[in-house]
């Protein structure tokens, strides 16, 4: 009799588990009634016959972020979840969470530093109004292109001076000048001055990393010529804000940098909350490297690319 029990309760299992037959057709298919078949079910997974396993996405979210703020020594790490390991999608996750962290961070009286890029720009869009005093919101790197490449520069800033109830501290130059003598020259207008020394003293600062691939934003914007692209493609592993560094986070091309405006790398590590918001595989040398080199306190990163860049070693 117990033999029969089992065969009949591992039987109703398969049905049930395998082929998603419902208790009442598998009472159909094996001549029985429901509650016979409800009593098997129980049995078999009374018997170990069946064991359920539930998959939970989430669960490991936690020791990831543990993981990535002991490695590098972070203030903060937010892993943050992800359907799908594609840039897209990540981008999607990250800037949705990115927005609301900002929303919940940002008090009254803060300077905030914004970026620009793709990322920054999704944050921006996703921003909703709060109502906060004295808040301050300044452009972090000049915005300017000659190329048909549009970076969203001020629409970013804008969308996030309407959310905070400010008014955009734009710095409205280009990013990288032809020349050092030029960058200096234009350095010593005292309005670009003012708006350089705000991003200088914002306590709050949040940016993205760019890569050195072809495709970079940046190498589309017509700032370099062939023969620095090739530099930076061989010695930089991404930017930020327009920064280029290595694998250590160290300044790759002084002369390039020294033809970059806006804030300093140097000047990033002394925030209150320097706020990275990164992911996809595409950005993990650079991520790395901005980690290594102590530009960011609080990371933002989805759980494909922080299992990655746990795995980094050099």
């Amino acid at each position: 009799m117990d033999r029969e029990k089992q065969q009949l309760s591992i039987e109703a299992a398969r049905l049930y588990y395998l082929s998603d037959y419902s208790q009442q057709e598998i009472a159909k298919q094996l001549d029985l009634s429901r509650p016979t078949v409800s009593r098997l079910l129980q049995y078999a997974k009374e018997k170990g016959y069946v064991q359920i396993t539930v998959m939970d996405p989430f669960e490991d979210l936690n020791e990831l972020s543990s993981l990535l703020k002991e490695k590098y020594d972070l203030l903060e790490a937010h892993v943050v979840f992800s359907p799908k390991d594609d840039y897209p999608t990540i981008t999607e996750y990250l800037s949705q969470f990115g927005a609301e962290y900002l929303q919940d961070t940002v008090k009254d009286g803060d300077i905030v530093g914004v970026s620009w890029g793709t990322t920054m720009y999704q944050i921006a869009q996703k921003m909703q109004p709060k109502q906060v005093k004295g808040v301050e919101v300044v452009q972090l790197k000049g915005g300017i292109s000659h190329s048909h490449v549009n970076t969203y520069s001020a629409e970013t800033i804008q969308l996030f001076a309407e959310a905070f109830q400010t008014a955009p501290r734009y710095l409205p130059l280009p990013v990288v000048f032809d020349s050092a003598a030029v960058k200096e020259m234009v350095e010593q207008d005292r309005h670009i001055q003012r708006i350089i020394e705000m991003g200088k003293q914002a306590n709050i600062a949040v940016f993205t990393v760019g890569t050195v691939r072809d495709e970079a934003l940046l190498f589309r914007l017509g700032y370099f010529r062939e023969e620095e692209k090739a530099l930076l493609k061989a010695s930089s592993v991404g930017d930020i804000c327009s920064r280029f560094y290595d694998q250590e986070g160290r300044i790759c091309s002084e002369a390039i940098n020294n033809r970059t405006i806006g804030v300093e790398l140097d000047d990033l590590r002394t925030k209150e909350r320097s706020i990275l918001v990164a992911g996809g595989h595409r950005k993990v040398a650079s991520i790395h490297g901005a980690l290594r080199g102590k530009y960011a306190n609080v990371l933002i990163i989805d759980q494909h690319t922080a299992r990655v860049l746990l795995n980094v070693t050099k």
